[in-house]
């Protein structure tokens, strides 16, 4: 229905043809011009629809045509070119034609001045598309007008009325050329009314497979092959085919949602050694019946009757095929040599063994500690189940044995591992972590090497930068910065916020007011503090000793802590490092009033300046009447 539409709008719109009118003679009894020499003329038609009363008033609804203006003598009229009124509607075959002669004013200038007016015919005709001319005359009452015309179609358009357009393409709005009558013959390898489908492969399935090229085949989903006539089994099928997509029906002897379960798989596979009887046992599995003397799951294996030892008093077994036999030492005999036929006269113990008769006609022999058996003939070892832990070596000694334990182990099976942190080898307030053979020590702040023995910088690696001073804290380095530096190394520059003001001369401005009242309030809050502090100091100098639990900066509150919480907090992967004695920190003031931190009574304070530094101290400082003073 669409293709039929669009048709139809091409016939109403596109169709195109071309109707011309040649003037062959033209003769009047009047005179054309005043002025016989310079004489010129030029004949005009109007092509109207079919009227019963031929009206010459416009419009001429078929199109208008001229000539040019040419000289009035007959040569000039009949060699004049055909005068050409193209139309785009389809052709009707009858319409209305008016022909009009007309008297030039000039060479080069046409005219609608009725005056000028020499002749008008009009007439209606029936005219068919083609190429040959048709003639006509017409007899006026002072004029004779003898003229052929044709109409033919445009190019591209063909049909009684120019309606069928056709243009030959070879593109992907199709594929065709067109014949005399606008036909599209479609170019090898195509079809369709627009010649727009491809034609495939021969063997291609209509159904199941399609093209977008001549010859090709493409498969639509869930078809497979050359020619796309093999449906596609169900993803994972093994021994299974399909009539329809996705499907997996199994072939005989296979079964399961895949077909890869063997219905017959001792048929198949015959798993069962050794002469056994399979039994398929459905989905896949069998089972195997072994003949004496195998098993296994497929009988592979034989079985070792002597595996149970059943030779008794030290006879040796020998493995049969489904049996076996006993090589009874002297004095033994039987099926497993479990009859006796020696006494005590005859020696039977070995190694010193003592021999006892018994009540029932046989003996028995009481072994030495380092040997077992019913002859005393079997040497015990007893490094067989390895003793010694921790790759100790084993001596058997008879009575028993002895462990010799690798390097950092200890105890009669090698099972203590020595705490090498039992000497205390961490100083200086490290912690000992033991190894084996070894140990490491966690050192404090400022301290480093095997046993924390070798004193470290803090300020060694000079982190302060643009010039500033380090000094060493108990959190680590501390950078003071110069002028216009700040941050943990100063390695920020201050940036002024605002620009200085300008002298004035005039009064002050109520911001200047408000930055003189703000500055003024707090020389008066430090004035204050500074009292308060020389109180303060005049009062700590009064004590004798101060009490430990005055300690500041937070380590009251580390002492305080519980002995879980202290262990996170002064444990190896805490903030501090403490030795394997649990210490109680305490601060101290320098003699001079100023602060100062210290790993041990024997080191001096670290004091410079102004500045107020803290020192920890261990408990035994404590108890030998350091404090706080």
């Amino acid at each position: 229905m669409a293709h039929i539409h669009l048709r139809y709008l091409l016939a109403l719109v596109l169709s195109s043809g071309v109707f011309e009118l040649k003037i062959n003679s033209f003769h009047t009894a009047q005179r054309i011009c005043r002025r016989h020499r310079d004489c010129h003329i030029f004949f005009r038609i109007c092509l109207k629809h079919p009227e019963d009363v031929i009206s010459a008033e416009p419009p001429c609804t078929f199109g208008t045509g001229h000539t040019n203006v040419i000289r009035a003598d007959h040569t000039s009229i009949s060699s004049s070119a055909p005068i050409r009124v193209p139309f785009h509607f389809k052709w009707p075959g009858t319409f209305s034609l008016i022909i009009e002669a007309w008297n030039a004013e000039s060479p080069t200038e046409y005219t609608d001045n009725q005056n000028n007016l020499v002749s008008r015919l009009a007439t209606r005709r029936r005219l068919a598309i083609g190429e040959d001319w048709s003639q006509d005359v017409h007899f006026g009452e002072q004029s004779e007008l003898r003229y052929s015309y044709h109409v033919f179609c445009d190019e591209y358009y063909f049909g009684d009325g120019c309606a069928e357009y056709c243009r030959p393409r070879d593109d992907t709005l199709g594929h065709y050329t067109c014949d005399e009558e606008g036909n599209r013959i479609c170019l090898e390898g195509w079809k369709g009314n627009y010649c727009s489908e491809p034609i495939c492969s021969a063997d291609c399935s209509e159904k199941h497979g399609y093209c977008e090229a001549p010859g090709g085949c493409t498969c639509r989903m869930g078809w497979q092959g050359p020619s796309c006539k093999e449906c596609v089994r169900y993803p994972g099928c093994l021994h299974g085919t399909c009539s329809q997509p996705w499907q997996c029906s199994c072939q005989e002897g296979w079964g399961g949602l895949f077909c890869d379960q063997d219905l017959n798989y001792c048929t198949n596979h015959k798993p069962c050694a050794n002469g056994a009887t399979c039994t398929n046992t459905g989905q896949g599995s069998y089972t195997c019946t072994c003949r004496p003397g195998y098993g296994g799951t497929n009988c592979e294996l034989e079985t070792n009757e002597c595996d149970s030892n059943p030779c008794k008093n030290g006879g040796s077994c020998n493995d049969l095929e489904n049996d076996y036999s006993c090589t009874c030492p002297q004095g033994f005999y039987g099926k497993n040599c479990e009859i006796i036929a020696m006494t005590c006269a005859d020696g039977p113990c070995f190694n010193g063994g003592t021999c006892v008769e018994t009540t029932t006609g046989g003996y028995t022999c009481r072994c030495p500690p380092s040997y077992t058996g019913s002859n005393c003939e079997k040497k015990l070892d007893r490094c067989s189940n390895r003793p010694c832990l921790n790759g100790g070596e084993c001596l058997d000694l008879g009575q028993s044995v002895l462990c010799r334990c690798q390097a950092g182990f200890t105890g009669a099976n090698c099972q203590v591992n020595i705490d090498d942190c039992a000497s205390t080898p961490c100083q200086n307030a490290g912690t000992c972590q033991d190894g084996v053979n070894d140990y490491t020590c966690s050192c404090t702040l400022g301290y480093t090497g095997k046993n924390c023995s070798v004193r470290s910088d803090a300020c060694g690696a000079r982190p302060c930068q643009n010039g500033g001073t380090c000094f060493t804290h108990f959190t680590g380095p501390v950078c003071q910065c110069p002028k216009g530096f700040m941050g943990p190394s100063c390695e920020f520059t201050l940036q002024p916020s605002f620009k200085p003001a300008l002298r004035q001369t005039s009064q002050p401005s109520s911001a200047t007011l408000t930055v003189s009242c703000v500055l003024a309030a707090l020389v008066l809050v430090l004035a204050a503090g500074i009292v308060l502090l020389r109180r303060r100091r005049r009062g700590l100098q009064g004590r004798k000793q101060l009490n430990d639990s005055a300690v500041y900066n937070d380590l009251e509150t580390v002492n305080n802590l519980g002995g879980s919480e202290r262990e996170a907090f002064l444990g190896p992967n805490g903030m501090f490092k403490i030795s394997n004695g649990t210490a109680r920190l305490s601060l101290s003031l320098c003699p001079d009033g100023r602060s100062g931190y210290r790993q041990n009574p024997a080191e001096s304070s670290l004091v410079r300046g102004e500045r107020q530094d803290f020192m920890w101290r261990d408990e035994a400082d404590l108890g030998s009447g350091a404090g706080l003073r």
